[in-house]
């Protein structure tokens, strides 16, 4: 029959609602139906039948509906389920959830709540369809608002209109937030673990679907969100178990990590150790200490002794080292830094070095030094201190040795200054046995001091003497010392001693000094001098100073062994003895004259046959060339005698 003429049987009436089941057409279509069969004439009987089909049909439509509705439900709860099994994300699928129960409730927003546990309040963390950032960002307290209502209850709450809605506690800032969204009905069911059950689970948030318009929500659609909560329940936890797990395999690997280390640094400690013992039992040097501590730690090792000169130099990779402490500022800065690790008995930084003291109880030994160092973990700390340790066992070792091989020199000593001919082959012989080869040149020093700090001087002498080639001993109540000569003065050499055994021994040393020489005989006559110089010096009031004879003008050519009266002459006179025999003058004539009248100018030029002003000039070229003091008290005695001398012995044998 054509589309344009009225059905007038029942049965096109039943395929026409047929083809509206398969099309899930509107409702009023399948009404439409019957009101076409009515209109179209069709026979009573059959006019029944059609209303009951419609009838049938939308059942039929509806429990379809139902299924689809169903069927969409349990899609996304599956789906939801597949992103909890693929869990990595947990903000990801808490979105994932908020949209669905958004879009499966056909609602115009969703989101969703979490307690913030140091706040002791609960907050917005996911949201979808929301247009208000102050709804956004609204924080509940417990209790307060619907949302509050269901944390506190752990039971689902719905309202068609929630501003008029008398069940929750308003507040203020909940409300706007809610204006400001325009919302109007509200679901909101709890988030539970446990059980499941108000009275067992525990809340741990709130999802919520929401319209902005009246909205009555049916049982289903309730059921259907608490299901949703449930799996964004399991989330939450499934997502905090894997932030503990991974923060206890955190844990567990840095613990392992500390482990290792800890493993690895006892196992290199025990290196250590066993090296460094190796190197005390064996009475290793003091280079191999460096070279070892070198190796382990990765730096310049440099050792020290008490006074900051250095022993021993070593490069990390073992070789020579050349930049240890030098010049007066990096000596004082090593001497500060030595002190403070000293005092607090540990390794003490400087920039990129590191500096131990060396200590036997409070005696300062000597130091080590790591270069290129910034940072030291504890680990290497410890053993930079402990070859500390090791570097102060092997310089009391050495002392100890020292000290005995002194002893034995001093009897050597001994024998020299009190029978030098008794047997000089034989002493030759000893001294070199023990190291002094008495046929080079030697200077002599006797060193004296306070009879309260006398015990402290031998000490403090061998300690001077430490790791040079000097032998000390005690000799006719004095201390004397046997210096190979290395080219320098007497006299410098006694000033050098007297200011450091000054400081060793804690009070005023005072030092004499003669030679060098180079025979034991020779040895011995230095030694008298020498004494006679220190008597001097005590005499003269320089105590706590050094000098040879020479240094000690006219009383030195008296007390000297050689009695260097040329020299003296020289030392005193030269300048007027050059200028007379360059210029042809008579400065020397002149100066005789004027001693030998009482100093008085008439007589002096009356003597000399010249005119007084010639006398006054000559004495201001005297002065020109002696210096002002020329004629003080002191000078004079010494001019007068050196005249004398020079009228006894003629002049001096000219230079080269």
């Amino acid at each position: 029959m054509p589309e344009s003429e009225p059905m007038t049987s029942a049965a096109g009436h039943l395929c026409r609602l047929l083809d509206l089941l398969t099309e899930d057409a509107p409702a009023e279509d399948f009404g439409a139906v019957a009101t076409e069969a009515r209109l179209g004439g069709v026979p009573a009987p059959e006019l029944a039948e059609v209303e009951r089909a419609t009838a049938a049909a939308l059942r039929i439509r509806g429990v379809l509906r139902q299924h689809r509705r169903r069927e969409a439900e349990l899609t996304a709860l599956f789906d939801t389920a597949g992103d909890l099994a693929a869990l990595r994300d947990l903000d990801a699928v808490l979105n994932s959830i908020v949209r669905r129960a958004r879009g499966l409730l056909g609602t115009d927003t969703a989101y969703l709540t979490l307690p913030d546990e140091e706040a002791g309040d609960t907050y917005m963390r996911v949201t979808d369809g929301s247009v208000s950032p102050l709804f956004q960002n609204l924080r509940l307290e417990l209790g307060e608002g619907l949302g509050g209502l269901v944390a506190q209850t752990a039971t689902p709450y719905a309202t068609p209109e929630y501003r008029a809605d008398q069940r929750f506690r308003h507040t203020g800032t909940i409300d706007d937030g809610v204006l400001d969204e325009g919302l109007v009905a509200i679901l909101g069911v709890p988030l539970l673990l446990g059980s499941g059950s108000g009275s067992d689970g525990k809340v741990v948030g709130v999802l919520f679907a929401a319209d902005r318009t009246p909205r009555t929500f049916a049982p289903d659609e309730v059921a259907l969100l608490c299901s949703l909560a449930a799996h964004a329940a399991i989330a939450i936890d499934t997502a905090r178990a894997l932030a503990d797990t991974r923060a206890a395999l955190a844990d567990l690997a840095e613990a392992n990590a500390v482990i290792r280390a800890h493993s690895a640094a006892m196992q290199r400690a025990e290196d250590a150790h066993d090296r460094l013992t190796d190197l005390v039992l064996r009475g290793g040097e003091l280079s191999e200490v460096a070279t070892a501590v070198a190796g382990l730690l990765g730096g310049a090792i440099t050792i020290h002794d008490a006074d900051g000169r250095v022993l021993a130099a070593v490069r990390r990779d073992g070789g020579p080292f050349g930049g240890p402490f030098g010049g007066r500022q990096a000596a004082a800065e090593l001497a500060e830094a030595v002190a403070d690790s000293g005092a607090s008995g540990r390794a003490v930084p400087r920039g990129d070095r590191w500096i131990c003291a060396a200590l036997a109880g409070q005696e300062l030994l000597g130091s080590l030094v790591l270069h290129g160092c910034a940072e030291l973990a504890d680990p290497e700390r410890r053993l930079f201190e402990r070859a500390g340790v090791v570097t102060a066992l092997l310089l009391l070792l050495r002392r100890s040795v020292a000290e005995a091989e002194n002893r034995i020199r001093g009897e050597l000593v001994s024998d020299l200054l009190t029978a030098p001919d008794r047997d000089p082959a034989g002493l030759v012989e000893r001294g070199r046995r023990l190291g002094i080869d008495l046929e080079l040149p030697h200077l002599l020093l006797v060193a004296e001091t306070t009879a309260d700090a006398g015990k402290r001087l031998a000490p403090a002498a061998r300690q001077y003497l430490f790791g040079g080639e000097g032998v000390s001993a005690e000799h006719a109540g004095a201390t004397v010392l046997l210096l190979r000569h290395d080219g320098g003065g007497a006299g410098d050499a006694a000033r050098a001693a007297a200011a450091q055994l000054t400081l060793l021994a804690g009070a005023q040393v005072t030092v004499g000094a003669a030679g060098p020489t180079a025979t034991p005989a020779g040895l011995a006559a230095a030694h008298a001098e020498a004494v006679r110089c220190l008597r001097a010096l005590r005499i003269l009031g320089r105590v706590g100073d050094g000098a040879c004879s020479a240094d000690l003008g006219f009383i030195g050519v008296l007390l000297g062994e050689g009695r260097d009266v040329h020299g003296y002459v020289t030392a005193v006179l030269g300048p007027l003895l050059d200028y007379d025999a360059r210029r042809g003058t008579e400065l020397i004539r002149t100066l005789h004259a004027y001693f030998g009248c009482g100093r008085s100018l008439t007589r002096a030029k009356d003597q000399l046959h010249v005119h007084i002003n010639t006398v006054v000039q000559r004495l201001d070229r005297i002065q020109v060339l002696l210096g002002r003091d020329w004629n003080s008290p002191e000078r004079e005695l010494e001019l007068q005698l050196a005249l004398r001398l020079h009228l006894l012995v003629g002049d001096p044998p000219a230079a080269g």
